[in-house]
C-alpha cells in the first residue's frame, strides 16, 4: 500500500488524486482510496487540514492531489452585509467551522443552525458542495489569503510558547 506523508508545494508532474470530504482532510491518519483505485494510507502532522489542491508524495515518489469532494452544505444568503456580519458572529459565536465566500457564508448541514440563521433573517439553501471552511486566526499552514508562511492575524505574547534554548522574550 502507498503512503502517503509530505506536502509539496509544487511538482512536475501529479499521478492521481484523492478525492476526501472535509472530514476526512482533518484526519492525520486515514486509509483511502486515490481516484485511480489504489489504496493509500495518509500520515499528516497532527492538527493538519488538507486542503483542495494540495499535494502530497511519500516514500515512492508518486504525487497525488488533494481533491475536496462535494458534501451536503447549507449556503446562508442575506440581503445586507449588517445581517452577513451577524450571521457569521453568531456561528462564530457556537464554534461552527464555515466558509466565506463572496456574498454567501457555507456551513455543514445542521438544523439547529439553520433555523438561528433564519431567525436572524437569513435565506438557507441546501447544496451539495466542496466545504473549505477558514482555517481560524491562528491557524499556521491553513488556508491563506496571499499571506504564505505568515498568521492570519498576530498572535498575542501571552499566548506565544516559549521552549528551552528559544531567546527571551524583549
Amino acid at each position: 500500500m502507498m503512503t502517503l506523508h509530505t506536502k509539496l508545494a509544487h511538482a512536475e508532474r501529479v499521478d492521481d488524486e484523492l478525492v476526501l470530504a472535509y472530514d476526512q482532510r482533518e484526519k492525520c491518519r486515514l486509509r483511502a482510496r486515490l481516484a485511480g483505485g489504489d489504496e493509500v494510507a495518509l500520515f499528516m502532522v497532527r492538527g493538519t487540514v488538507l486542503r483542495d489542491g494540495e499535494l502530497l508524495t511519500g516514500a515512492e515518489g508518486r504525487v497525488v492531489r488533494v481533491v475536496a469532494a462535494s458534501e451536503p452544505t447549507y449556503v446562508v444568503h442575506c440581503d445586507s452585509p449588517l445581517t452577513m456580519a451577524r450571521c457569521a458572529f453568531h456561528l462564530g459565536n457556537r464554534h461552527t467551522q464555515a466558509q466565506i465566500g463572496d456574498g454567501f457564508l457555507r456551513i455543514r448541514v445542521d438544523p439547529v443552525l439553520k433555523e438561528m440563521v433564519e431567525g436572524l433573517g437569513a435565506r438557507v439553501v441546501q447544496e451539495s458542495a466542496p466545504f473549505e471552511p477558514e482555517a481560524g486566526a491562528y491557524a499556521g499552514g491553513g488556508h491563506s489569503h496571499g499571506h504564505e508562511g505568515h498568521l492570519l492575524a498576530p498572535v498575542p505574547l501571552r499566548q506565544k510558547i516559549h521552549r528551552p534554548g528559544d531567546p527571551a522574550p524583549a
